[in-house]
């Protein structure tokens, strides 16, 4: 079951009570939210508070899964997932029973929809912000592993990026245990599918790439002819083409290593739009990194807000 389009989907009607087996606890289910390769994500409320659920008949996937959790609740300073809630089992009926868990329920909206309603300046702004993220991940000894767009959501008031399903993550070293397809390296050819930082670094390429082709794209005959080409199309992102170009063929073996050059693409887009500096016609082709100075501003905002952030 390494292919996230290979989903299991358990189907529990709204207003359903899930009664745990152990702890006693009972969550109504609201809604479904989502599913995976290991199992469904519900809208569930209990005692007037709304959380996450997911539920699955694979035990042995979701303690895993609970136990990535609990590592991640332990990487000081970072909120790197949801706050685990609560552990049990939902007996069915006699003889037969899932396990769940229960996680904090984060209200955002999509990356992509954040940056098409607020603008392009936030994209460098959200990478350095899961750059970090993923430099206390891997320091931890994990690797994100199924990193995409859908298992990502902005939180507002400040915008901060969330991760909302770790159940891809894998240990450093291991074979990764779940991906999706135009994420994933070794569907490009570009690399294997082992649990290293550099795996993780070519799908947040591969994850903002996806903002501006919503619609994905086939590899081609060449597949790395085709990423690179596709990357280079992107106006919005050549500021930034030989960071995430590196990126995309290996060439970081640490996040940190790669946000070093992200700012470095920032500061040199700060340079080139002091106050004094000759500015071009409108339509003469300016830098989308030196558009306006929002760059710099929306810099500015996101080191203050990750300051007020667990």
């Amino acid at each position: 079951m390494n292919q996230a389009w290979k989903k299991q989907d358990i189907n529990i009607k709204p207003g359903t009570i899930i009664h745990g087996k152990w702890h006693q606890n009972r969550y109504v289910i609201k809604r479904k939210l989502g599913q995976g390769a290991i199992g469904t994500v519900y809208l569930c409320e209990r005692n007037g508070q709304y959380s996450a659920l997911k539920i699955s008949e694979y035990a042995t996937s979701m303690t895993v899964e609970v136990n990535v959790l609990k590592s991640l609740e332990k990487v000081q300073g970072s909120s790197l997932g949801p706050s685990l809630l609560d552990v049990d089992d939902w007996e069915i009926s006699p003889g037969s029973k899932c396990s769940f868990y229960v996680m904090e329920y984060l209200q955002g909206e999509p990356l992509s929809r954040f940056i098409s309603r607020h603008g392009h300046e936030w994209t460098p702004i959200f990478m350095l912000q899961l750059l970090d993220d993923l430099e206390q991940l891997h320091q931890a000894g994990w690797v994100f592993g199924d990193f995409k767009s859908e298992n990502l959501i902005v939180l507002l008031n400040p915008p901060k990026v969330r991760w909302i399903d770790v159940g891809g993550t894998t240990q450093t070293g291991r074979a990764i245990k779940e991906y999706t397809e135009f994420y994933d390296r070794g569907y490009w050819g570009l690399g294997t599918r082992k649990a290293e930082p550099s795996y993780d670094l070519f799908a947040l390429v591969m994850v903002f790439l996806n903002i501006y082709y919503p619609k994905q794209f086939e590899k081609g005959a060449n597949p790395k002819a085709t990423l690179l080409k596709k990357l280079n199309d992107v106006r919005q992102l050549r500021g930034y083409r030989e960071c995430l170009t590196k990126a995309l063929l290996g060439g970081y073996r640490s996040s940190a290593e790669m946000r070093h050059d992200l700012m470095n693409a920032i500061n040199a887009a700060g340079h080139r739009d002091r106050p004094g500096r000759r500015r071009r016609p409108p339509n003469a082709g300016t830098s989308p990194l030196a558009e306006g100075g929002g760059i710099i501003l929306a810099a500015l905002f996101y080191y203050l807000s990750s300051l007020m952030l667990p």
